[in-house]
């Protein structure tokens, strides 16, 4: 398929769309990898790329990542969406511009992410037998971002409301309990490791 110089994942799938109706209905399920990784929609397709559309696995499994692409939290909420439910809960985590009282200038992430992305899957599975009916998607960001940036993207949807803000909350209480991911956030006269520091 061409795509002009400069197409994002989510143009990729306008144009499959397009040329393929039928498709249209399941591009909301989907998830789609670029040469064999997951991809957000704002995610460029370099040039002869390879494009996987990912339909969901039985049972409606979960985004579970840690990535140094920017985040969607359409993309988590996308993973755990359908008809079956009836509560859709998000959390965005954004870097803050300040903390403390001191200006924040960015925050360094990084995670041992092998390791960090089964104790996602994990946070998943807990939540899954906690509240039966319950799905789960996490994406977390590693490496330099600015104020403003989304750090994690969180979506837990559930037949009801009560259970899907149960397991939001849940979901990031457990992460930031358990998840080898570490912070450091840097100010104008210095910085520091969080949990470290003074």
């Amino acid at each position: 398929m061409e795509l002009p110089e400069g197409a994002t994942v989510r143009s990729a799938l306008e144009r499959i769309a397009a040329l393929h109706p039928s498709l249209a209905p399941l591009m909301p399920h989907l998830r789609v990898a670029v040469n064999q990784e997951f991809a957000g929609v704002d995610d460029l397709v370099p040039n002869g790329a390879e494009l996987a559309l990912i339909p969901p696995v039985a049972g409606g499994a979960g985004v579970f990542r840690v990535t140094r692409s920017p985040l969607s939290l359409e993309e988590v909420v996308r993973a755990v969406g359908g008809e079956d439910v009836g509560g859709l809960v998000t959390f965005s985590g954004v870097v803050r511009g300040q903390t403390r009282g001191r200006g924040v200038q960015r925050l360094e992430y990084e995670a041992y992410a092998p390791m960090a992305e089964k104790k996602l899957a994990e946070i998943g599975r807990e939540v899954a037998e906690r509240w039966p009916g319950t799905r789960l998607s996490i994406a977390h960001r590693v490496g330099v971002l600015e104020p403003g940036e989304l750090a994690v993207v969180i979506a837990a949807a559930a037949p009801h409301r009560k259970e899907a803000f149960r397991a939001c909350e849940h979901a990031i209480d457990r992460l930031k309990q358990d998840a080898p991911i570490w912070k450091k956030e840097v100010y104008q006269d210095g910085e520091v490791w969080v949990g470290l520091g003074p």
